[in-house]
């Protein structure tokens, strides 16, 4: 490969590789970009240890600090834009404030990607900070839907609501390796059945929207195991989780012990927002998933096929008895699932439509030497 790249990309993202969106919207596509000649260079607002404190309850001046801190070495880095035929942004320059750095950066010429794949014109509350839910601002959102030259939308739903704002976008749908999960041991027929969730712990609530399917499936099926990733402390009366503490070798060690995947969402325009992440990496992980039939999940799972979608109390109950009760039967989904993912989902063909998406906006070499 020559060392002189056709294209040199600025990634900007909120998070380290350990953040869930980051990870999957722009870590998991550098190897196979650089293969197809960009020069992919990566500045994470939040460091791994400043991540790691927003997810703790107060802390409150050693967030400013850190914040400050992520601030300044942000935009020593935007210093260097010229250097770079595309600045892509992973939800947000900065967190806080008017999107005014962004307009000028493209007053003077830069080409700017805005990636986003939740409904962030939709305010949502911090759960940890209140200082940071008064200074975020859904306008701001609207505002980069404008300003960029093209906005890369999670799913359809996110792509018309930046096009509705006066934005050009497009969907670019979330890739998955299916080759990082452990190979599953379907031998034994008698093995307890692991229920599971893998999350967040500002999205572990959820769990509380199916907590009466869920209490009886606990009482008629007692030796079934249940267990959460991520959630930190969740508890719920009726159901014997057990909290697990996230990492990335956790996730993966989790999933191995998974048989069926929970994924349960409000019937809200925050959850059309989804990009259906959790449903994903559960079936690239052989975990059949149960979802909320709602949104971007309608699209990605075949219900029956490559996993199932409930609407009713009645529905989480029956689909997850049938499962519990039917080995062979998961393992079908499971099957079906994980090939949905490797020829849908795949890493190297995502990574090819992310280049010829940067290919529309950004000159030819020679019109660039010209």
């Amino acid at each position: 490969m020559s060392h002189d790249p056709e294209l040199k990309v600025l990634f900007l993202t909120r998070y380290p590789i350990e953040g869930a969106s980051s990870r999957y919207r722009v870590y998991q596509y550098l190897d196979h970009l650089q293969q197809l000649g960009v020069g992919c260079t990566v500045q994470s607002f939040m460091d791994k240890t400043f991540y790691q404190t927003t997810m703790q309850s107060g802390k409150t001046f050693q967030k400013l600090w850190m914040t400050l801190k992520a601030f300044l070495a942000r935009f020593l880095v935007l210093l260097k834009w010229k250097e770079y035929d595309v600045i892509y942004m992973q939800r947000e320059l900065f967190p806080f404030g008017p999107p005014i750095i962004e307009g000028m950066l493209k007053k003077r010429g830069a080409i700017i990607f805005f990636d986003y794949d939740d409904a962030l014109f939709i305010h949502k509350p911090s759960r940890y900070n209140p200082i940071a839910s008064l200074l975020r601002s859904p306008d701001k959102t609207r505002d980069m839907f404008r300003i960029a030259d093209c906005t890369v939308a999670g799913n359809d739903w996110l792509r018309d609501s930046a096009i509705n704002e006066g934005g050009h976008a497009i969907t670019l749908e979330v890739a998955e390796d299916t080759d990082r999960y452990l190979p599953r041991d379907h031998a034994g027929a008698d093995s307890v059945v692991t229920i599971g969730w893998l999350g967040s712990p500002s999205t572990v609530k959820y769990l509380n929207l199916i907590q009466e399917p869920l209490r009886k499936l606990a009482r008629k099926y007692p030796h079934v195991k249940w267990e959460i990733i991520g959630g930190n402390e969740f508890s719920m009366d009726g159901v014997p989780w057990v909290n697990n503490k996230w990492s990335l070798e956790a996730e993966v060690d989790g999933l191995a012990r998974f048989d069926i995947g929970l994924m349960p969402l409000p019937q809200d325009d925050w959850s059309n927002g989804k990009s259906g992440g959790k449903a994903r990496t559960y079936m690239a992980a052989g975990v059949v998933p149960v979802c909320t039939a709602i949104g971007y999940n309608l699209e990605l799972i075949k219900d029956g096929e490559t996993g199932f979608l409930c609407e009713s109390s009645d529905q989480w109950f029956s689909v997850i008895s049938a499962l519990i009760e039917d080995r062979g039967k998961r393992q079908l989904i499971a099957d079906s699932a994980i090939q949905e993912v490797k020829v849908r989902f795949s890493q190297a063909k995502q990574a090819k439509l992310m280049l010829s998406l940067f290919h529309e906006f950004v000159p030819t070499k020679e019109h660039r030497n010209a």
